[in-house]
C-alpha cells in the first residue's frame, strides 16, 4: 500500500480543468485497496474543513481569505497564502503519518512545496503539469515566467517523474528544458455522466447550434469564433451559437463584440454552468468549437467527445491527439477566422455528417476513462 500527500490549490468548486481532474483521480482511488491519500487544497470559507471520500481519502480544506465570488481564478496573494498554509500544514501531517511520496498538480505553487518537503524529510514526488505552470504557455504571465521559469526547473530536475497530460504541453515543456524527461498521461472523461445527445438532420436544418463552452479568457481565442459566425449568419440565417462559461478576462469584450455586429438573439450568452448542467450544454449543440491560443489537455474537449459532438478545434490541449481530420471533426488553424468558417460551412451544409462524427467522437472518449488516469499514476506510485 502507498501513502500519497497530495498537493493542489484547485478542488471542487474552485479552479476548472486541475480541479476536476484531482476530484476524478481520487474519486477512483477511493475505490482502491492499495493507496491511502491525503489531499491539501483551498477552502472557499474562512475556516479548516476536513472531508472524507470513502476509506482511504481524506480532503483537508485550507482557509486562504477565498474571494467566494471569484472561484474559477486565483490571485497571486491566495496562491501565496495557500503555499505557506499548505506547506505548514503538510509538516503536520508527515508527524502523524509515514509517507511513501507526494504528488502535485503545478509545479508552482504545489511542486514547490513537494520540493521542500524532499529536501527536509527526504520524501520523494511526482508533478503533475497542468499549462500555465510551463514556462511560455501563457502570454498573461510572460513577464513572470522571467522571475519563476529557474524554480520550476528546479521543481522538474528534482522530481521523480514530472507528468504532461498532452503532446502538445510536453513540446512546450521541451522547449523551456531540453534535458528534462516528461512522461505523458490524458485526463479522462467520465463516460457515464457525459453521453451522446438526441438531435436530428432535421433539427440542424431548423437550427445549427455551435457551442463554444470553457472560461472566457482571452486565451480561449472566441472572438475568432464570433467573427466567422460574422461570415456565415448572413448565408445561412438559422444557425446559432451558445457561448456557456462565465468570468475570465475576455467576458466584457465577447460581449460588446456581440453587441457591435447585433447579433444579439443569434449568439447568446448563458454564463455560468455547474457541472451538473453541463451534459444538457452538449447535449443541446451540433458541434463544439474551440480555438483555444493554448491548451494542456482541454476538459471541454473531452466532453465533447463524450457527448458525440463533432469538433473543431485548434493544435493545441490535446486536439492533435483527438481531433482527427474528417473523422470526427476538424484542426481549425490559430487566429484563424476563414479556417473556422470554412469548416463550421462544412458540418451547415451538410449536417448529416453530425452524426458520423459525433459517433466516431464518443468512441475516442470511451477510450480514455478516469480509472486508466489512475491506473497510471499507480504504476508511477509503485515504481519509486
Amino acid at each position: 500500500m502507498k501513502r500519497i500527500l497530495f498537493f493542489n490549490y484547485e478542488y471542487p468548486p474552485l479552479g476548472g480543468g486541475a480541479a476536476n481532474a484531482t476530484k476524478y483521480i481520487l474519486d477512483e482511488y477511493s475505490r482502491r485497496s492499495d493507496v491511502v491519500v491525503d489531499l491539501v487544497t483551498s477552502s472557499i470559507t474562512d475556516e479548516y474543513v476536513q472531508e472524507r471520500v470513502g476509506e482511504n481519502v481524506t480532503i483537508h480544506w485550507l482557509p486562504i481569505g477565498k474571494n467566494a465570488n471569484n472561484l474559477n481564478y486565483q490571485t497571486r496573494w491566495e496562491l501565496i497564502k495557500y503555499t505557506r498554509k499548505a506547506h505548514a500544514f503538510a509538516k503536520k501531517l508527515i508527524k502523524q503519518n509515514n509517507y511513501d511520496l507526494t504528488h502535485s498538480f503545478f509545479a508552482v505553487p504545489c511542486g514547490v512545496i513537494s520540493r521542500k518537503l524532499k529536501k527536509k524529510y527526504d520524501i520523494p514526488y511526482i508533478v503533475s503539469l497542468r499549462g500555465a505552470d510551463v514556462p511560455g504557455y501563457s502570454e498573461r504571465f510572460k513577464n513572470l515566467y522571467k522571475i519563476i521559469t529557474p524554480t520550476i526547473h528546479k521543481v522538474w530536475h528534482d522530481a521523480e517523474f514530472v507528468v504532461t497530460n498532452s503532446r502538445g504541453l510536453t513540446e512546450l515543456a521541451q522547449e523551456s528544458d531540453r534535458n528534462q524527461k516528461f512522461i505523458q498521461i490524458y485526463n479522462g472523461v467520465d463516460t457515464n455522466f457525459y453521453k451522446s445527445g438526441t438531435r436530428t438532420l432535421e433539427d440542424r436544418q431548423k437550427d445549427f447550434r455551435i457551442l463554444l463552452a470553457s472560461r472566457l479568457s482571452r486565451r480561449k481565442g472566441f472572438n475568432y469564433a464570433i467573427d466567422a459566425f460574422v461570415e456565415l449568419f448572413d448565408l445561412y440565417p438559422h444557425i446559432r451559437m451558445q457561448i456557456a462559461g462565465g468570468e475570465g478576462n475576455a467576458m466584457e469584450e465577447l460581449k460588446e463584440q456581440v453587441k457591435k455586429y447585433r447579433l444579439e438573439g443569434r449568439v447568446v450568452f448563458s454564463g455560468l454552468y455547474t457541472k451538473e448542467e453541463s451534459p444538457e450544454i452538449y447535449n443541446n449543440a451540433d458541434v463544439f468549437v474551440m480555438p483555444s491560443l493554448n491548451e494542456g489537455m482541454s476538459n471541454n474537449l473531452l466532453e465533447a467527445l463524450a457527448s458525440g459532438l463533432p469538433v473543431l478545434m485548434t493544435p493545441t490541449g490535446g486536439a492533435e491527439e483527438l481531433v482527427r481530420d474528417g473523422e470526427n471533426g476538424y484542426l481549425i488553424k490559430m487566429k484563424d477566422v476563414d479556417s473556422i468558417a470554412e469548416k463550421l460551412k462544412i458540418l451547415i451544409e451538410n449536417p448529416e455528417m453530425c452524426d458520423a462524427f459525433g459517433h466516431a467522437s464518443r468512441l475516442i472518449a470511451e477510450t480514455m476513462s478516469w480509472e486508466n488516469v489512475a491506473d497510471e499514476y499507480m504504476k508511477l506510485y509503485k515504481s519509486i
